[in-house]
């Protein structure tokens, strides 16, 4: 399960507004990747250019080998099957109960027979805690609840790649924290492919290998989790630490001068927003959340677990 997705110079624009220009990555099978930025930047028309919802004026996106830019309808009809999307709000139909909502891509695109649709249900509802909830209908329910049935509904086809479109959107803290240990279980016991788009730095921290940043119609940066943690760019810098100095302005750009006099004060001390302490980003690189016990690890999640508790040690004795 899980293939790697390429993108190589990818362009977007509406009409004369470009929405991100020359965008590079490589999304590395079976890990969970976090697209952050703020408002605005296009992280959602980036999701809707994977799947081949919205086409690119310029670049390649290369999925399983073939390059869905250039693909036939029918061909990337085929492409999208390889894919999951948990949307922002769930997207339940209102009108069905959670089971016929879940079972629905599998009556749409196969054919197999209601029994068989019956226990996938059941197995993928039994994945995100909804064993029990079958009849209720989405808005008997809380948003909590429907965004794991959307999830689940993600689930039924077994998609190799999974996109995330702000799954922590309108969620208190306590259920975005069940949430973000959800998305690292399913990881860990499918395999498959994550890319989530969120604004939740916390989420950003401790949930993905990978993390990238969209800003000023670019990708400032993209890669391990560790790098950009700890990076000193001063666009990563102020949207870790949620601070108002720096290049991100409330109408996203601020004046190149107005900049430089805000980031001098930081580096003096002046540090207003919440964040503050050691590290280039004020909080540092914190530690992964890992499966929970009892969740059967692969191989990649063994490694990442010992790779955990020796800095856990080494954080404790200092060697």
């Amino acid at each position: 399960m899980g293939v790697e997705i390429c993108v190589e110079g990818l362009t977007k624009s509406f009409g004369h507004q470009i929405i991100w220009q020359d965008v590079s990555l490589t999304l590395p099978a079976r890990q969970i990747s976090v697209m952050l930025g703020p408002s605005g930047t296009g992280k959602s028309v980036f999701l809707k250019t994977l799947v081949g919802l919205l086409k690119p004026e310029r670049g390649s996106i290369l999925i399983d080998g073939r390059d869905i830019t250039r693909l036939r309808e029918s061909d990337l009809y085929e492409v999208r099957k390889l894919f999951g999307v948990l949307f922002q709000d769930g997207a339940l139909f209102g009108s069905m109960n959670l089971y016929d909502n879940i079972a629905f891509p599998l009556r749409e695109h196969t054919r197999k027979r209601e029994s068989e649709i019956k226990q996938i249900v059941l197995e993928k509802m039994d994945m995100v805690g909804l064993v029990g909830a079958e009849e209720k209908l989405p808005g008997e329910i809380s948003g909590g609840m429907r965004k794991r049935a959307g999830l689940a509904r993600a689930l039924v086809l077994d998609p190799e790649i999974i996109l995330f479109d702000e799954p922590d959107s309108g969620l208190d803290p306590v259920r975005v924290a069940y949430l973000n240990q959800l998305i690292v279980d399913l990881n860990a016991q499918i395999d498959a492919t994550f890319l989530i788009v969120t604004h939740d730095i916390a989420s950003a921290r401790l949930v993905p290998d990978n993390i990238g940043l969209l800003f000023r119609r670019e990708l400032v940066m993209f890669g391990p989790r560790e790098d950009l943690l700890a990076s000193d760019e001063p666009v990563v810098r102020q949207f870790l630490n949620g601070r108002m100095q720096g290049p991100i302005g409330m109408a996203e750009e601020k004046d190149a001068a107005q900049v430089e006099q805000e980031l001098a004060e930081l580096d003096a001390g002046d540090h207003r927003g919440p964040a503050g302490g050691k590290g280039a980003t004020g909080l540092g690189v914190t530690p992964r959340l890992l499966p929970s016990p009892g969740i059967e690890r692969p191989l990649r999640w063994k490694l990442i677990a010992a790779r955990e508790g020796a800095s856990s040690r080494e954080a404790v004795t200092g060697t």
